[in-house]
């Protein structure tokens, strides 16, 4: 993961997204590009007879405040051991990380952004998701569980994540229950295997939902990082589905690298 997308706004969180982000670059001699989106259609006005217009004074003033935080951002990371670029973006902030990440190896955001899910379920690129306050992020990872049912999601949140799994110490892969039909969990092993990683198989018992089953065993493995497969193509399926999905989206604390396939 060599190219890195990072989303950075004056949020309390942004900082710790941003040090993330960097860490993960120095880990893996890689670049970082930072995207600042000021999503201009937030200010379409509707006059009286319901004709839509764009507030130019307001419009100018938000795009001017967000260059000049951009250009303070630049200076800031001129000081930093890492390459970069600073993109603007005009666009709704799913579609501008969606653009963005065409080309990058990773988005990192974080929990609790309302678009979250939605750059999630593009299924282009991994999103790593941080904790909501940013805190107990090991970047690169030292303990890595990856979620394992079977599925496509699955086999490609793992393939995708081999560049963090070879600098862990240890890696677990966890099954609670595999779809019937999906590549069994020692083909996972194997395929880790072929790429130096020396991954532990670890059958869980199901207690309670498969979220929650799998939350706690990732406490008491004290992993830094669980990888897994989205699940949903469409904001039907994703109301749908809910279960794992949402709940490492939303719930979780611990940071989460996802995949829709």
């Amino acid at each position: 993961m060599r190219s890195i997308l990072v989303l950075a706004d004056r949020s309390p969180v942004s900082e710790k997204r941003l040090q993330a982000a960097l860490s993960l670059a120095r880990a893996n001699s890689g670049h970082l590009t930072v995207l600042i989106d000021t999503p201009v259609a937030r200010y379409l006005m509707t006059d009286a007879m319901g004709s839509g217009y764009l507030a130019a004074d307001i419009v100018r003033e938000a795009v001017d405040s967000d260059n000049a935080f951009a250009e303070t951002l630049n200076k800031r990371l001129l000081h930093e051991d890492v390459p970069y670029d600073i993109l603007r973006a005009e666009d709704e902030p799913t579609d501008a990380i969606a653009e963005a990440a065409r080309l990058n190896d990773v988005v990192v955001l974080s929990r609790g952004q309302p678009f979250v899910s939605d750059v999630v379920l593009r299924g282009a690129t991994p999103v790593l998701v941080l904790p909501r306050d940013g805190t107990g992020v090991l970047l690169p990872p030292s303990v890595v569980c990856v979620a394992w049912d079977g599925g496509d999601e699955a086999a490609s949140a793992l393939r995708l994540a081999v560049p963090l799994l070879v600098q862990a110490e240890r890696v677990h892969v966890l099954t609670v229950a595999e779809k019937s039909g999906g590549f069994p969990i020692c083909d996972a092993v194997k395929y880790l295997a072929r790429h130096g990683v020396k991954a532990e198989i670890a059958e869980i018992d199901r207690g309670g939902t498969v979220a929650i089953t799998l939350d706690a065993a990732l406490a008491e493995l004290q992993a830094d990082l669980l990888v897994m497969g989205a699940y949903g193509h469409s904001r039907l399926r994703e109301f749908l589905l809910g279960g794992v999905t949402r709940y490492f989206l939303e719930d979780s604390a611990g940071p989460t690298l996802l995949l829709a396939n």
